[in-house]
This record gives C-alpha cells, structure tokens and sequence, in this order.
C-alpha cells in the first residue's frame, strides 16, 4: 500500500465537504494535548467551529489560540493478499489544517457562520433567538497551512477483505 498527497484545493475541499466531524487538537501551554471531535462548517478556507462560553477547551485556546483541526473519509479495508496479515490497511482521506482560533462576537457575524452550519448539515437556512446568538461561541480559524494524504492505495488491483 502506499500513501499519495494531494495538493489540489478542490480535492481537498471535496474532502472536506464530506465530513460531518473534525478533530480540534490544541496544546496547553505546558505542552499537555487536548483533541476533540467537533461539528464545524467550512468557507472559503476558514473552518469555523461552536461551543459554550465556557470549558476547558476554551481556557486552553485562550492560553495557546494555535489549533490543528483534521478531516478524515475512511473508506473501507483493503488488502494485497487476503492471507497475509501486514497487507491490510485502510482506505481514508484525509485533510490537516493549521490556524489560529479567533472568536466572531458580532451578533450578525454570529448568525451568518450559524447559517453556513445549517446549509451544511441541513441544506438550510434559520432564523436564531437573540439569546441563542448572544451564548454561543463562534470560532473562526483561517486555514495557514493544509495538506492532505489519501492511505490504503493499492499497488496492484485491490482485493476487499
């Protein structure tokens, strides 16, 4: 099996697109990981991502606002040879970016990123109670740095396991 990069914007978007779920890795000041699964939305190469006002993800971005935030498609296993063991392996996608958290606290910034959310998860646009809008934390990462791997490529014609 091999690994290939891909560079092209779209392919990393599609990848994006996708996903329903990325992962947020942070690092305390002390060097100590955090990672978390997070519902996101995605724009024009910003990743923009919501929680409480409060929490020990917020009191670690406030400390250290850099973030890794991964996007992962796993596709299915995939084998060389059936018999041996060391030939599996999975097929996935995957997009890394690198940025830094800034919180959107305007009230109709907060509402446009609210939206971008829901057309992704529900094709959908809504209407937000002024208390909803007001407790909500909206982050906004723009994306510094991206990559993207696809794994499990077979080097001969692929036999599913």
């Amino acid at each position: 099996m091999k690994t290939i990069i891909h560079t092209e914007r779209e392919r990393m978007e599609a990848v994006i697109a996708a996903c329903d779920t990325c992962f947020l890795g942070m690092a305390d000041t002390d060097g100590t990981p955090y990672v978390l699964p997070m519902n996101f939305a995605y724009l024009d190469g910003v990743v923009y991502m919501h929680s409480a006002q409060e929490g020990s993800k917020i009191d670690i971005i406030e400390r250290n606002p850099n973030v890794c935030i991964t996007f992962c498609s796993v596709d299915k296993i995939v084998c060389q040879n059936p018999d041996i063991a060391c030939s599996y392996s999975m097929h996935a996608i995957s997009v890394t970016g690198w940025g830094k958290v800034v919180y959107e606290n305007d009230p109709d910034s907060k509402i446009n990123v609210l939206n971008i959310f829901m057309r992704h998860y529900t094709g959908k646009t809504f209407n937000y109670a002024a208390p909803a809008v007001k407790n909500v934390k909206i982050w906004r990462v723009a994306l510094e740095k991206i990559t993207c791997k696809e794994t499990g490529v077979s080097l001969s014609p692929q036999k599913n396991g």
